[in-house]
């Protein structure tokens, strides 16, 4: 951008106004008047980064990102451009391409919105280990965010490392034990011991408490697909989906739904919206290339099964349904393949299945 001396009188007043209309929250003002600030300096980072922030504050997210990779293609690097477009990424919840950016932006400044933004981002991608890191990071920054607490008792429980679960719910507990969260940890706990009514109840509880709390409805439609309560589950992943559109669970789980009712081709944008929002969903993938063998679109069906074996060798009924989608082609060698790798993990289990119930015996 030009030296505030040699800039244009019209592109100074445009930012002046466009600056006023931000502090004082008319975000369309201010979209307008940096608008016509680009006209005048297209190639401005400072005019770039304004109006993606003009617009996100009006929840246009998609238009935001554009900008902020324009400045960002411009000054490669710029940490605040970094940060911008990674906040917007999260925020339109495209996890995967906000991921790097917000790394980034913590590293640089690790502040509590950039530890809590990673952290959270991780936890999306079912990257629970390296969630738990960020978001304990942020929760010592502000030990009383409920939210950072939440999801940080989330990440462990994920991570299966159910001490530290119980520490953030005492932490939660000594801030406010009536709140969503304190009730959405007692669900997550009664679940993981199989006390499923008990865990109804507490997430009906945070519901209450506050509808809109992100995992209430999908915990909760959980505990009903458990229950092969199906319509009800449904309807809570729906909720769920309501105030987080690309939550990849209760995507994932609302195809399953549908693929099991008979219902492929509803599912298969429900699991793509998962996949979308998490690259490395096996199950996701999985239901995917099952519903597209079930629609008669065997060569659609490959890539994500293939992919699904990638991340889980082990996944029997991936090597199944590959190998049946593969036949469809008319491959085979290729099908029979994938059915005696199937056959072999199975007797592989079976067998160390015995193992375990002999050791148990013995002890």
């Amino acid at each position: 951008m030009q030296a505030p001396a040699a800039m244009p009188p019209d592109l100074r007043a445009q930012l002046v106004a466009g600056s006023q209309a931000l502090q004082n929250g008319d975000y369309p003002a201010a979209e307008t008047a940096f608008r016509h600030a680009l006209k005048i300096d297209p190639n401005s980072t400072e005019v770039l980064n304004t109006l993606g922030i003009a617009l996100a504050r009006q929840g246009k997210e998609k238009e935001a990102i554009g900008f902020y990779d324009r400045a960002l293609k411009l000054k490669p690097g710029d940490p605040v451009t970094t940060r911008n477009l990674g906040v917007a990424y999260f925020r339109a919840q495209q996890y995967t391409k906000a991921l790097p950016l917000l790394k980034s932006f913590a590293a640089t400044t690790p502040n509590f919105q950039s530890l809590d933004l990673t952290g959270l981002a991780l936890y999306a991608l079912e990257r629970n280990r390296e969630a738990a890191d960020y978001l304990e990071r942020a929760s010592q920054m502000d030990p009383r965010d409920l939210t950072t607490l939440d999801m940080l008792g989330k990440a462990y429980y994920r991570a299966k490392e159910y001490d530290r679960v119980s520490d953030v719910f005492r932490r939660i507990m000594a801030v406010d034990p009536n709140s969503a969260a304190a009730h959405t940890m007692l669900g997550m706990a009664y679940d993981q011991k199989g006390r499923e009514d008990e865990a109804e109840a507490e997430y009906q509880a945070a519901e209450k408490v506050d509808p809109a709390y992100m995992g209430v409805h999908s915990g909760l439609g959980i505990i009903y697909w458990k229950k092969g309560k199906f319509d009800q589950a449904a309807a809570q992943f729906r909720a769920e989906l309501k105030h987080y559109p690309n939550d990849p669970v209760s995507n994932y789980l609302s195809g399953e739904i549908l693929r099991k009712q008979d219902k492929p081709a509803e599912a298969v944008p429900y699991l793509e919206a998962a996949i979308a929002a998490n690259t490395r969903y096996p199950e996701a993938l999985f239901e995917l290339g099952k519903c597209r063998v079930l629609l008669n679109q065997p060569r659609d069906a490959l890539a994500p099964l293939q992919k699904a074996i990638s991340l889980k060798p082990d996944y029997t009924e991936a090597h199944y349904v590959l190998g049946s989608a593969l036949r469809k082609l008319g491959r085979t060698a290729e099908a029979a393949k994938e059915q005696r790798i199937a056959e072999q993990i199975q007797v592989r289990a079976q067998a160390e299945g015995v193992k375990r119930l002999g050791a148990e015996t013995l002890q």
